[in-house]
């Protein structure tokens, strides 16, 4: 109790330091209270912002959806389609192609790989050589594996470009094989 002591003989002792300390406590609520509520704000904004992401990357929020609440479902089949293997595998080299340009990027290549006429497996792959931006990869890779048809990345190999490694503002160099599965003849 000793330090309470010079405290108790300026609060009991003059009412201007007892109005002072009444002062300074009020500022000091005051602000502890807004730090709360400002963080709090920070907070429901963080979590909105997640909550948006999370809509995004499960497909449920699409742009130009007709109605708010309305889940939108994408069309077509998880299969890559076509009557024949050779026709599924260029629809497969269209779907590769499209998502690099939509990505910003440009094909230089593409190599099919059909499955056998007697095998069992009705995969097919498609291995692509590419040039795209580093900030597009990401996208390129989201836009594969999230729409339809299903389909699989099954190697990626990424190598900067000359400009680049030299300090230039080049471009990647992206060696990809993705692949889905064909149902057949339907």
């Amino acid at each position: 109790m000793s330090w309470l002591t010079p405290l108790r003989r300026i609060v009991v002792g003059s009412p201007a330091g007892a109005a002072l300390l009444y002062v300074v406590t009020m500022i000091a609520l005051i602000w502890a209270g807004a730090a709360a509520v400002a963080d709090l704000a920070a907070k429901r904004e963080q979590l909105s912002d997640a909550s948006a992401q999370l809509a995004q990357f499960a497909g449920r929020k699409r742009p130009g959806s007709t109605a708010a609440g309305a889940v939108a479902t994408p069309g077509g089949s998880v299969f890559v389609e076509g009557r024949t293997v050779t026709i599924a595998g260029a629809a497969l080299v269209q779907r590769l192609t499209e998502a690099v340009a939509k990505a910003g990027g440009n094909v230089l290549s593409t190599q099919v790989d059909l499955p056998a006429a007697r095998a069992n497996t009705s995969v097919i792959s498609v291995v692509a050589n590419c040039e795209l931006e580093q900030p597009a990869l990401q996208q390129l890779l989201y836009d594969l594996e999230a729409g339809l048809p299903f389909l699989f990345v099954d190697q990626l190999h990424v190598q900067q470009s000359l400009a680049e490694a030299t300090g230039g503002a080049g471009r990647l160099r992206v060696l990809v094989t993705v692949s889905g599965q064909w149902q057949g003849q339907m």
